[in-house]
């Protein structure tokens, strides 16, 4: 009894490991400053501003499916879908979208005011959050 809890123990924390050490990250030009929550209105077309600075949201075609479900609950199809209403009502364009981590770190270090979402952070970009 005593080794089947002792493995039970090892088993969730090499979970909870393997689950950390894979967990993509969130990442932005030094310039933006945004907590979880403001992430998620950004990419769902609720926040175009971070006080004056005018926010330029990235979609990472290699990590978009983890993305929607991990942070925004969601899956393309729906993501699609809000993004389409929003540009006919509203006038917003979609976020941009970049095909690889290294097209989406280069843009967010180069340009004020990007977010993005990559499998591991680079230099020069901030991180603002693991899912």
């Amino acid at each position: 009894m005593r080794i089947q809890g002792l493995a039970t123990v090892l088993i969730a924390a090499a979970t909870l490991l393997l689950a950390d050490a894979r967990a993509d990250v969130v990442i932005a030009n030094p310039t933006v400053e945004l907590n979880a929550d403001q992430v998620r209105d950004l990419y769902l077309g609720e926040m175009q501003f971070a006080g004056k600075l005018k926010l330029v949201p990235l979609d990472n075609r290699e990590r978009l499916h983890d993305f929607l479900e991990r942070v925004l609950q969601s899956d393309e199809r729906k993501y699609t879908a809000r993004w389409t209403r929003k540009t006919f009502r509203e006038g917003i364009a979609a976020p941009a979208v970049k095909d690889s981590d290294a097209e989406v770190a280069a843009f967010v270090r180069r340009t004020p005011g990007a977010v993005g979402y990559v499998r591991e952070a680079t230099p020069g970009v901030k991180v603002l959050q693991k899912y």
